[in-house]
C-alpha cells in the first residue's frame, strides 16, 4: 500500500494534572503511555480494554481534541497539531456510544445531518437539504424521517442518523465509540453491516474502541488491546483471538463476556501482584503489513446475519 498511513501515533503519552495520596499532593497521572499505532487505509482496528485504560483519552488524542504530552500525531502525513479544526473534520468523523445524547432533541433528522455542511457554509439551503437526503437513504432511512425529531425514533434509527451526519462531509476516517452498545442485539448486526457496507461505498478507514469482545472479533481486521494506559499486544484480529500472548489479552478473552446493551467488560479480579507482573510483562506489537486481511472465523455467538464478506 502506498503513501503515508492515514493517522499515525508515535510514541504518545499524555498526562492529566491530578492528587494522589493521603494529603492530596498534586502529581502527574498518565492516561496513556508511549503508544504507537499505524492504520493503514481500508483497515477496522479495534481498540479494546477495561474501563480506565486510556482508551478514551487515545480517541480524543486521535480526533485532535487533546495534545499528547509527548510523541506525535500523524494524519494522512501531517502532523495533527498543524491542521485546523476544519481540517481535521473533513478527514475525520466521529460516531458516539449514546445516539440518544449525541442528537439535538430540539433538531429536526434533517437540521442534524445537514447541520455540518452548514458550519462549512457548503452549498445552498436547498443543495444542503438534497444531500441530507441523499445520506439518510444510504443508511436506510426513507425520507419521511427528515421532518422527524430523534425522541420519535428507536434507538437503531438514531444511530442511523448519527452515522449520517459523519459521513455527510466525506470523510475517509471514522472513530466509533461503542457504536452498538446502547442499542439491542436485535438491531446490533444491522448496524455493524450497515458499517461494513458503508466501508465499501464511501471507502472508509474505522477505528472502533469497544467493551464487546464479539464486535471487535466480527468487524475488525487488526486489534490493539490497552492497559494501564499502553498498548501491550497489536496484531491481526485472527491472531489476538486464536493465539493471544500478553497474559492480560489472554485474561480478556477467558473472561464470561457478553452482547448485551450497555454490558462492558466484567470485573476480571486482578490482584495488585497480578496487575504489578502484568505491567512488567514484554508487549507483543506485531510488524504490520502492507495488505489486508480477510478474516474468515466464523460469527460469534449472540450475532446473526453478519456479512462478513465485506471484511476484505
Amino acid at each position: 500500500m502506498s503513501g503515508h498511513p492515514i493517522l499515525q501515533l508515535i510514541d504518545v503519552s499524555h498526562e492529566y494534572n491530578g492528587r494522589r495520596g493521603l494529603f492530596g499532593q498534586s502529581a502527574a497521572i498518565r492516561a496513556v503511555e508511549n503508544a504507537s499505532i499505524r492504520v493503514e487505509r481500508g483497515e477496522i482496528l479495534g481498540i479494546v480494554g477495561e474501563s480506565g485504560s486510556g482508551k478514551s483519552t487515545l480517541a480524543k488524542i486521535m480526533l485532535g481534541l487533546v495534545e499528547p504530552t509527548y510523541g506525535n500525531v500523524l494524519l494522512d502525513g501531517q502532523p495533527i497539531r498543524s491542521l485546523s479544526r476544519r481540517q481535521i473534520a473533513e478527514r475525520v468523523g466521529f460516531i458516539f456510544q449514546d445516539p440518544y445524547s449525541s442528537l439535538n432533541p430540539r433538531h429536526t433528522v434533517g437540521k442534524i445531518v445537514s447541520y455540518p455542511l452548514y458550519l462549512r457554509d457548503e452549498g445552498s439551503a436547498s443543495e444542503r437539504e438534497k444531500r441530507a437526503r441523499g445520506i439518510l437513504d444510504i443508511v436506510g432511512l426513507p425520507s419521511r424521517f427528515f421532518g422527524s425529531y430523534p425522541s420519535q425514533m428507536s434507538g437503531g434509527q438514531r444511530q442511523r442518523v448519527a452515522i449520517a451526519r459523519a459521513l455527510i462531509t466525506r470523510p475517509k476516517l471514522l472513530i466509533c465509540d461503542e457504536p452498538t452498545s446502547a442499542l439491542d442485539v436485535s438491531v446490533q448486526s444491522q448496524v455493524l453491516n450497515l458499517l461494513l457496507k458503508l466501508r465499501e461505498e464511501f471507502d472508509l478507514t474505522y477505528i472502533i474502541i469497544s467493551h464487546n469482545m464479539s464486535v471487535i472479533q466480527h468487524m475488525t481486521t487488526h486489534v490493539a488491546v490497552m492497559y494501564l494506559g499502553g498498548i501491550v499486544e497489536m496484531d491481526r484480529s485472527e491472531q489476538i483471538f486464536e493465539e493471544p500472548r500478553h497474559p492480560y489479552t489472554q485474561l480478556l478473552l477467558s473472561s464470561t463476556l457478553t452482547v448485551a446493551p450497555g454490558a462492558g467488560v466484567p470485573d476480571l479480579k486482578i490482584d495488585t501482584a497480578k496487575r504489578e507482573a502484568m505491567r512488567e510483562h514484554p508487549s507483543f506489537i506485531a510488524p504490520q503489513s502492507e495488505a489486508i486481511f480477510t478474516i474468515t472465523k466464523t460469527n460469534p455467538a449472540g450475532f446473526t446475519g453478519l456479512d462478513r464478506s465485506r471484511l476484505r
